[in-house]
This record gives structure tokens, sequence and C-alpha cells, in this order.
């Protein structure tokens, strides 16, 4: 059998993953878009009080892993590149500079997180209890949007930590460069959902 005969076996096995990917993303999109319908049907009953409670944020903790997360976007999308490129020593000093603002991002999240612990601004927590509903509301919504969006890159690390080994190891190069694409296009989901975040939470006190 030639290789030309195996070229569309390949080229339905690339598509249906990237199709599949593509699908993976849109029901992560509904998830994330139905948080943000229930926050601003919340915020539309409870104004005066997520105003007040968006006060205690630290918007320039929201706006440095902003910008963290959009430079680590550029990063993988060069790795993509130097990887069709065949310049593998390239994209992995991309790679590893994208996973290490994603550990950036996380270290300053937990900065945050820890600092509303303190302040007993947290759900459960018996200060909370004693603020208004709306506000006990808003860092309901808070933990659960940013906690899982957290979760989201955890497992963005790790998906873009194997593709690293891989890409070391030879096994991701210019002729399959597919999986790389895929975590790249997870990556970069991961950035739009923390752009919306930042303005919803960080932004509109």
């Amino acid at each position: 059998m030639t290789a030309s005969s195996h070229a569309p076996a390949v080229h339905r096995d690339d598509f249906a993953a990237k199709l599949g990917m593509w699908l993976f993303l849109v029901t992560e999109m509904v998830l994330f878009g139905g948080l943000f319908l229930a926050y601003s049907y919340m915020r539309s009953q409870y104004p005066g009080d997520f105003h007040r409670a968006g006060t205690e944020l630290n918007a320039t903790l929201g706006v440095t892993n902003t910008v963290v997360l959009l430079t680590s976007s550029l990063t993988v999308a060069l790795s993509i590149v130097a990887v069709q490129r065949g310049e593998r020593r390239r994209a992995l000093a991309f790679l590893g500079t994208t996973l290490g603002l994603g550990v950036v991002f996380l270290t300053i999240k937990s900065i945050e997180w820890a600092a509303k612990f303190h302040h007993g601004l947290y759900p459960g927590a018996a200060h909370l209890a004693t603020l208004p509903h709306g506000e006990q509301v808003f860092f309901g919504l808070y933990f659960t949007m940013t906690g899982l969006h957290g979760l989201h890159v955890i497992a963005g690390l790790g998906v873009l930590a194997y593709m690293f080994r891989k890409v070391a190891r030879g096994e991701i190069g210019p002729e399959r460069p597919l999986l790389l694409e895929n975590a790249g296009l997870y990556w970069h989901l991961v950035d739009v959902i923390w752009i919306f975040l930042l303005p919803l939470f960080y932004l509109a006190a």
C-alpha cells in the first residue's frame, strides 16, 4: 500500500480530532456561559451589595494575572509555530515559559484566596454570614467561578507538561503538530474565560 493511500485516513483522523476538541470547547463555553448568566442576574438583584463586595478584591492582582495569562497565550502560540517549523528547542523554550507563567498565575491566585480566607470572606465563614445577602452571593460566585477556572488552569498545565514531554521525545513535530495545536486551543480558552472574569469581579466595583 502506498504512502498516498494512507493520507486520506490521516486527514480524517486529524479532522475528527480537531472537531472533537472544538466540541469539547463548546461544552466548556456553555458551562461558563451559564455561570456568567447567573452572575448577571444576581448582580441585577443586588447591585449595591455586589459593588461593595467588589471593592474587597485586589484589582491590581487581577490585572497582573490577566497580563500573565495573555503572555502565556502568546508563548504557547509561538511554541506551536516552532513545532510546525521543526524548531524543537525553541518550541520547548516557549512551552516551558508557558508552564512557568501558568504556575505564576496560580501562585498569585492562591495569595489572593489566602487573603480572603484570612478576612473571613469565603462561603461558610462566620464573618461572611454577617454581611448582606448580596455580598454573600457575590463571594459564593467568586469562589465558584474563579475556583473552577483555577481547576481548568491546573488541567491545562498538566496537558502542556505532557506536550512538553512528547515534543522533547520528538513525538510531536512538523508532520503531526495536532496534539499541541489542540492543547493550545484549550489554553486559549482558559485565557478567554479569565478575560471575562476580570471585569465581572475586579473592574465592576
